[in-house]
């Protein structure tokens, strides 16, 4: 069958013959296109807001802290109470040559940050600038400790995210003034937008203040202890095999069961990764199964409703064979319109599904950053266009071939 303007006019005269029914059979496969793109592109989202969760940790890291022991060992009982000290790190660096970056951490128990009128309540960190390799920081301004504050002592800070937000909330570049913790004055030298906050330690996400790790021993008092120690492996090193090797260093300089798990805590992220990815595999699945579930249930309706046309139009049929329709032009023509109907309804589909999306995104967008991305893709646009395609010709298929059957002399019998 020639496809030309005729053509496409009979097929929009056939499928607006009967407004009601094409639009409720149209409706099916509009659905199940939408549900599919909306949940493609709502689960991309939601991943990447998970993600959120554990930017800027490393991937081959791990988190190393004190806790009560578990284990009797060389004549201590478990339950023992002992904390790590400054000269771990040079352990760990000296015994396990595997890691790449071994950085101290020190906390506070918190406390109230001012700047004029404004406070905001704060976590006090101590770290290293090579602390950023572990956890990378998203700097909305200024820049990050470097060693000269750590050599020198500075009387510096980095704030978080929900901390800037409250103490200058105007907005504006704040690096250069100065805020007050625990009546002391530090000079604010950028702005940290990584919100990590689930394994975010010793605060609330957005609201960590970093100071050098030197001056929080000298302000705090805190000597030589060292509360965590943050570790990456070099490539190619998976952290799981270095975690024995570092709980047998730190336990043999601190006389601890070097198998007690939970007395040297090592907390890998390698694992919280992969957990990660297990669990979206299995949404992805499933995001899949439901979309094409409910596209495979519209299309079948759609090829019940072509049986039902196909049946209402046999004396149609009949004439056309009976003045010369070759069983292919009838197949064309049911396939055609079968097709048309689920390209249009399921377009729609994806329009709909593309605005929501956007909306959606500019829900999300804060600061001109956007959090997450629930746009689908072009290509995965084109795949959702190219099975409706698919679905439009398996739906028009047996109704097409249920015309080829019809013979002109039981068309005139049936009218």
């Amino acid at each position: 069958m020639r496809i030309d303007l005729d053509t496409y006019r009979e097929i929009l005269d056939t499928l607006t013959r009967n407004k009601s029914r094409s639009f409720l059979t149209g409706f099916g496969i509009f659905w199940g296109v939408f549900m599919l793109v909306a949940l493609i592109g709502g689960g991309q989202g939601m991943k990447e807001m998970l993600n959120q969760t554990f930017e800027g940790f490393a991937t081959n890291s791990a988190m190393v802290w004190a806790q009560p022991t578990t284990k009797a060992y060389k004549g201590f009982r478990k339950g023992r109470y002992w904390s790590m000290e400054y000269k771990d790190v040079e352990r760990l660096k000296s015994s396990i040559p595997e890691l790449e970056v071994v950085s101290p951490v020190l906390f506070s128990n918190g406390g109230t940050a001012y700047y004029g009128d404004r406070k905001a309540s704060v976590g006090v960190n101590g770290v290293l600038p090579d602390f950023q390799e572990v956890n990378s920081p998203k700097m909305f301004y200024g820049r990050y400790l470097n060693k000269m504050d750590v050599t020198q002592r500075r009387k510096v800070c980095v704030i978080g995210k929900k901390t800037y937000k409250e103490l200058f909330p105007g907005g504006g570049d704040p690096c250069g003034k100065f805020i007050r913790v625990d009546g002391i004055y530090y000079q604010v030298v950028g702005v940290d937008y990584n919100v990590s906050g689930s394994i975010s330690f010793g605060s609330e996400a957005g609201t960590t203040m970093l100071l050098p790790i030197t001056l929080m021993q000298q302000t705090y008092n805190r000597g030589t202890s060292v509360d965590m120690i943050a570790v990456t492996g070099r490539p190619g090193v998976v952290m799981s095999t270095l975690a024995p090797h570092i709980r047998e260093t730190i336990g043999r300089a601190h006389t601890i069961d070097p198998n007690d798990e939970l007395g040297i805590m090592v907390f890998n992220t390698e694992v919280l990764f992969q957990m990660l990815d297990n669990l979206f595999r299995g949404v992805n699945f499933l995001i899949w199964l439901v979309g094409l579930g409910t596209l495979l249930a519209g299309a079948i309706g759609v090829s019940n409703i072509m049986m039902v046309t196909v049946r209402e139009r046999t004396t149609e049929i009949g004439i056309r064979r009976a003045i010369g329709a070759t069983p292919r032009m009838i197949l064309s023509q049911i396939i055609a319109e079968s097709i048309v109907l689920t390209l249009v309804a399921g377009m729609s589909g994806i329009l709909l599904a593309v605005v929501i999306l956007q909306m959606l995104e500019l829900a999300n967008t804060e600061d001109g950053i956007l959090a997450a991305h629930f746009q689908v893709d072009f290509w995965t646009a084109i795949l959702c266009a190219f099975v409706i395609a698919v679905m439009g010709v398996l739906a028009g298929l047996a109704p097409a071939v249920r015309a080829m059957s019809i013979k002109p002399v039981d068309a005139m019998r049936d009218e």
